[in-house]
């Protein structure tokens, strides 16, 4: 969503680096630029004043002007400003102190309020409570059953008395969900409530009564992220006539300009809890202002891609990957294949590779990629039987024939990828015994591991000294014989480390009226 704006805005950095000083026409020229992009991504416009504004004092500020990177000081100014407007720091759920904490999800039809129901009651699940889904949107078609079918797939309990589609009372419903939750011991209870195509009256007195009636400890505005200008509009409309505590955020994985995520909090002051990045019920996290900045200037998203591997991968599984890797047992295509069922269940690779620092200059290549790429890998390994994923070396030309047509693939594609695996594996072998030696991240230094006697190369000729070859001339050779019979003769045996044990033969030395032979 934000790809347009952080191009632009990383665009605008690049003519400030390699200056020593900036000049206020730097500035200026800087500024306006971020004016422009920040207009272009459909930005309210009093955000975008208070944004261009602070951002020009503080870069020429003395804290800007004595800094040894300038450039460096412009793009930290802008950082921090980005993390201001998206919020500042991350806020938790204020929970009650006597459960059931009530939750009321409140906004547009089409916002996606019934999706992000289950996804909300599928991350508190995770988060160790207990939660019930409410079905109060009795007005939508099937707004009930979608609600229970998500809600089964999220493994959340959902409470719809009534049917809907019309029928039933959607404050009596809040007030017995509520109940239900009380009475069957429930920690949260998630109340999803109708929506309309405008704003009108009927709308927010129905939402007016569900709030007196279930006295909510968080009323979550959804927004959709993708409607522009309009949501400043509807934001002011909820927050006048019902109220909210924070804001969440869908359909972020859209590819609309983004003001939206930028304008609420300017314009209404409250946080931004969660965002929605797709349309499973995972693609759903907590939002932080400064993860998301640091995405829109193209510095990466770090933490949050840790914290997405942590979820999918087992502790002990991953502890017994990394020690084959490293050399303690032998990494085969089956374990490469648990590997990248692990990596799945984090979600999308474009996404990953997205949270990347730097991702942005390679936007193009990371729009083409093809993620049935990793389906065709899959069904590469799946074809092969467990000796030949223990051991590929046992892949003749007949094997591959039958694995190329058991996946759908061709020979070409089989010798492709065990050709790519073994490159990875020496590879990551390489890299695990380097860590700790030499250069960080520079992979095993040469000569080191225990395969590596007899593959050192040798140095150059100019640095190979009192290493020198024997000379054509007679004379000189026998003249390099006796030079080098004496001083073996001085060292100490071979074996002994200080010296000791019983010294070697020196080598006999040619008698002279033998070498006059040669010299005549």
């Amino acid at each position: 969503m934000f790809a347009n704006l952080s191009d632009r805005l990383t665009a605008s950095f690049k003519q400030l680096r390699g200056k020593g000083r900036l000049s206020d026409a730097d500035i200026d020229a800087t500024v306006s630029e971020i004016r422009r992009a920040l207009l272009d991504a459909d930005v309210a416009l009093p955000v975008v004043r208070a944004f261009a504004a602070n951002v020009r004092e503080r870069a020429k500020s003395a804290e800007v002007s004595q800094a040894l990177n300038p450039a460096q000081q412009v793009i930290k100014i802008v950082n921090a400003e980005l993390v201001e407007i998206l919020g500042g720091e991350a806020r938790d759920l204020h929970f009650a102190k006597q459960p059931p904490m009530v939750i009321m999800l409140a906004g547009l039809q089409g916002a996606g309020k019934t999706t992000l129901a289950a996804k909300l009651g599928r991350w508190l699940r995770e988060q160790g409570h207990t939660p019930l889904l409410v079905a109060a949107d009795l007005q939508r078609p099937n707004a009930v059953t979608q609600l229970q079918v998500v809600g089964e797939q999220a493994g959340v309990p959902v409470w719809a008395p009534e049917p809907g589609n019309g029928v039933g009372d959607p404050v009596a419903v809040a007030r017995s969900g509520v109940q239900h939750a009380r009475d069957k011991q429930y920690s949260v209870v998630v109340v999803d409530t109708a929506g309309r195509l405008g704003i009108d009256a009927e709308m927010m007195q129905q939402a007016a009564d569900i709030r007196d009636a279930v006295d909510p400890d968080e009323i979550l505005f959804v927004l959709d992220a993708m409607i522009g200008q309009d949501a400043v509009t509807t934001a002011n409309a909820f927050a006048e006539g019902v109220g909210f505590t924070g804001v969440v955020l869908t359909k972020l994985d859209g590819d609309a300009r983004g003001g939206a995520a930028l304008s609420v909090r300017g314009v209404t002051g409250k946080p931004v809890l969660f965002a929605s990045t797709g349309e499973k019920l995972s693609d759903f996290e907590r939002f932080h202002a400064d993860r998301m900045a640091s995405r829109i200037l193209d510095m990466g998203d770090i933490l949050t891609l840790i914290e997405q591997a942590e979820r999918a991968f087992d502790a002990e599984q991953a502890e017994e990957m990394a020690a084959k890797i490293a050399g303690d047992g032998e990494f085969t295509l089956q374990d490469f294949l648990v590997q990248l069922n692990q990596i799945k269940k984090m979600g999308s690779m474009k996404k990953m590779l997205g949270m990347l620092p730097g991702m942005g200059q390679m936007r193009e290549q990371l729009e083409n990629f093809d993620e049935r790429e990793v389906d065709r890998v899959e069904a590469v390994v799946h074809s092969m039987t467990p000796a030949e994923r223990d051991n590929p070396k046992i892949l003749n030309g007949s094997r591959r024939q039958r694995i190329a047509r058991g996946s759908g693939t061709t020979v070409a594609e089989v010798n492709s990828l065990v050709e790519r695996f073994e490159q990875a594996k020496t590879m990551m072998r390489q890299m695990t015994r380097g860590a700790g030696r030499g250069v960080p991240g520079m992979g095993m230094l040469p000569g080191g591991g225990k395969k590596s006697k007899g593959r050192m190369q040798a140095p150059p000729k100019s640095q190979q000294k009192g290493k020198k070859g024997k000379s054509g001339n007679p004379a000189k050779r026998a003249q390099q014989e006796r030079e080098a019979a004496t001083k073996a003769a001085q060292q100490p045996a071979a074996g002994s480390a200080f010296g000791l044990g019983k010294p070697q033969q020196p080598q006999q030395v040619p008698d002279l009226e033998e070498l006059q032979k040669y010299l005549r």
